[in-house]
């Protein structure tokens, strides 16, 4: 096959790439200009995007032997992701970053342009599994459990997921695919893994945000409405969040006080004691199948849900109900947010995803 090979800089997309020519592909490296402010060096394993990983994929294009090429994708970047982001946060919700650079970025527009320049498949070093079922090509979770990404591929779509390769998916442990890049005299071997938002290299979301949002004081208020404490934005606080609320009324209880809602329109922060963080439902109307759909979606059907990209599954019920992706685990889940994305899961088989637009708490609010 013709593949273009996405290099991020990284060890994982460098054995990618390699091990797609060592099958023989006819293979190109790409490697994508996300910012056009992106910093000369990384800190760390903070930050990506940089000239540094674009030199460091370049590097391993050359050893390679394969033509490389930078593209420029910021814009689209920029509009997809990073104010995607801002939005969702100015509308109380808690967004994944990840998830909509996967959906809009990596297997949408760079899968666009390498379909229209003729290759066959878009090659990444994530870490799943694709297999041949009944109802064609399956996406499932990697043999390496502490790796796995199918959480965060779980937006991809049948078509996607035709166009797509992941050599890495059957190797069982990530120190095996540093061990290889060394063997390989791949450059990138011990280069350190990238962690939290790549456009906020520095890990300071808040403070990032107040910069695109603006500080506007408003309320902290309890379950039953009373005003326990006040804010400088309500941008800064997530479902679940405990730590920096500054709550000027202690509980009845004595007891340390969660953010269980953010209410954008008027700016108010709702907390409440941690078992009202239970989730009993959850919901949204933004819902994909990552091939083929089951036979009949309006009838419910078992599944484990998993809300967060390493959480531990949860065994439930889900139906598609009046245009909603509805979700009732079997026990309730903890410090899920409107935002986050749901993940449902055959098995190790990716059935779908959702954005969650509402929950449904385990524990109702005192009359």
């Amino acid at each position: 096959m013709r593949i273009l090979a996405a290099m991020s800089g990284g060890v994982d997309s460098a054995v990618a790439a390699a091990r797609a020519v060592d099958a023989g592909h006819d293979v190109v490296g790409v490697h994508l200009a996300l910012s056009r402010a992106g910093g000369t060096l990384r800190t760390g394993s903070r930050g990506c995007c940089t000239i540094e990983d674009a030199m460091d994929a370049r590097r391993v294009a050359d050893r390679l032997g394969i033509p490389f090429y930078v593209w420029d994708f910021s814009e689209r970047f920029r509009d997809d992701v990073i104010d995607d982001f801002v939005a969702e946060y100015q509308a109380g919700r808690t967004p994944n970053p990840c998830m909509r650079c996967n959906e809009k970025i990596k297997f949408a527009a760079l899968l666009e342009r390498a379909i229209e320049l003729g290759f066959d498949a878009v090659c990444t070093g994530h870490y799943a599994i694709l297999r041949d079922g009944e109802g064609g090509l399956e996406l499932h979770r990697s043999s390496e459990e502490a790796k796995d990404q199918s959480y965060v591929l779980g937006v991809l779509t049948a078509e996607q997921l035709a166009h797509t390769y992941f050599p890495l998916g059957e190797t069982p442990s990530k120190a095996l695919v540093r061990a290889e890049a060394e063997a390989r005299g791949l450059t990138v071997a011990s280069k350190p893994d990238s962690y939290d938002i790549c456009f906020i290299p520095d890990g300071d979301t808040r403070g990032w945000l107040a910069d695109k949002v603006g500080a506007a004081q408003g309320e902290i208020v309890d379950r039953s409405g009373a005003v326990v404490g006040a804010h400088d934005g309500a941008h800064a606080f997530t479902v679940g969040q405990r730590k920096g609320l500054r709550l000027g009324v202690p509980a009845p209880d004595g007891k340390p006080r969660f953010v269980l809602e953010v209410r954008p329109v008027t700016n108010t922060v709702v907390v409440g004691p941690k078992e009202a963080l239970a989730v009993g439902e959850l919901a949204g109307a933004r819902f994909s199948w990552a091939g083929a759909a089951p036979a009949d979606p309006a009838t419910a059907f078992r599944c484990d849900v998993q809300v967060r990209a390493h959480a531990d599954p949860v065994p439930a019920w889900a139906i598609v109900r009046d245009g909603e992706f509805v979700v009732t685990p079997d026990e309730p889940l903890h410090g899920v947010a409107p935002g986050q994305t749901a993940v449902v899961y055959d098995g190790t088989r990716v059935l779908g995803q959702c954005t969650i637009d509402r929950t449904v708490s385990a524990v109702p609010a005192p009359v």
